[in-house]
Parts: structure tokens; sequence; C-alpha cells
């Protein structure tokens, strides 16, 4: 990796655009990353009790239009109350908490009000700026899972919560705002993602069943010339 994009990602926005002496970076290194590994936070959209769709990364996009890496995504002290609330780190932005909006495509969802969700507002509540009608962004949009996009959360957990639902929670990394990314699979939406651990599960199947049929046709073939070899000995 270059050393640009692995100090980007380690410092992400924490050297306000002036690139640090390499004092200042080790200092920072040593004060932030043990404190970044133990009390990473896990991101996801889903259905509560269903999978996780979407794993949120530092550049996935808010309802507020602010990348993940630009809200608040790492405490000294992780918050009692739950939901964690994430809030946009931007000067001026009124977003709260982190709230991933699907984008089917590239394209963003429509409020049932027929609006996009930049003519919402940011703050909670989510009212709409265009119609009186709108008592807040409802999208009807139906997710890959199934479920409509209404009924899915963004979900902030920490390592041990995740766990406590059977998530992968991947190796502990010192890069800035990863969310609930823990491997390769985890960039896929999550029907895709099960279908290819689905896919590499009937695989390792398959080549153990076939493993297991290669050796029995050497056993049998070994046991073969064995007894075929006893027979030339005792002739």
């Amino acid at each position: 990796m270059h050393l640009d994009k692995l100090f980007s990602r380690i410092v992400g926005d924490d050297d306000g655009g002036k690139l640090f002496t390499p004092e200042e970076y080790e200092e920072y290194k040593r004060r932030v990353l043990p404190l970044r590994m133990k009390n990473r936070l896990y991101v996801s959209f889903g259905v509560p009790g269903g999978i996780d769709c979407k794993q949120i990364g530092p550049e996935t996009q808010c309802f507020c239009e602010h990348r993940y890496k630009q809200h608040q995504t790492e405490f000294e002290v992780i918050p009692s109350e739950r939901p964690i609330a994430l809030r946009c780190k931007v000067s001026g932005c009124r977003c709260s908490s982190y709230n991933y909006i699907p984008q089917p495509g590239g394209a963003m969802v429509r409020c049932k009000c027929k609006h996009l969700p930049q003519d919402h507002s940011e703050a909670a509540g989510h009212l709409c700026k265009k119609c009186k009608v709108c008592s807040g962004f409802h999208s009807p949009y139906t997710c890959g899972c199934g479920r409509p996009s209404f009924e899915h959360r963004t979900l902030v957990e920490t390592k041990q919560e995740r766990l406590a639902r059977g998530q992968p929670v991947g190796k502990d990394v010192p890069y800035a705002a990863m969310g609930g990314l823990t491997g390769f699979t985890s960039l896929l939406d999550g029907y895709l993602a099960m279908q290819v651990l689905n896919a590499g599960n009937s695989c390792f199947f398959l080549f153990f069943y076939l493993k297991l049929e290669v050796d029995a046709f050497f056993f049998f073939l070994f046991l073969s010339f064995f007894f075929f070899f006893l027979q030339l000995v005792h002739q």
C-alpha cells in the first residue's frame, strides 16, 4: 500500500488537513490506535433479527450526504445509551447520527412523497422541505432481502454485541472509520454475500466429497495390488 494512502487510512481527517510531522504521527499512533482497536464500532443496515443487508464503510454516504468517515466514529469511552449516536462532524450539518440510505444502481431511493433524500431535512425526523404532506422520509423501496426499506435500521454496535449476534468481527486493524467492513464479502450486499458464502461452502463440500472419492479409489487400488502381490508370493 502507498504510504500516503496508509497514512490517510490511519489518520483520516484527524490531522485537520495539515500533514503530521513524523513525531506527531508516532504520538498519534501511540495515543489513538490502542483505543481505536479496543472500542471499534461496527455499523450495518438491515432488518432487526434478519441479515445485515449493508456493511457501512468509511466512504458510505449518510442521509445527510456526508460520508461515514465524516461522522464521529470513535469514542474514548463507548456510550452506555442505545442506540449509539454518531453525529456528523461537518460544520453546519444538523445530522445527529449516521443514517444509511440505500442507493440501488447508484441512484438515491425516493420517499413516498416522491421527493429525494436531499429534499428532506438532515435533522431527526427528516421532514420534507418541498411538500407539507410528508411526515418524514419513508421509502417504499424493496431491498434485495425482500423487505421494504422502512423496516430496516442502521445499527451501531460494539464488538461484543456483534459477536453475540453471530456476526464476523474480522481482525483488529488500525484504520479509521472501518464500520462494518470485516473482509471482502462484507463489501457485497447481504443477500449477495450469503450466496457467495453458500457457494463457497458448496464448493468446499464438493471438493471434500471428490477428495474422499479419489482417496477411496487409490485405497482400493492399493488393496488390489497388495492382494495381487500376496498371491504372487504364495505361488
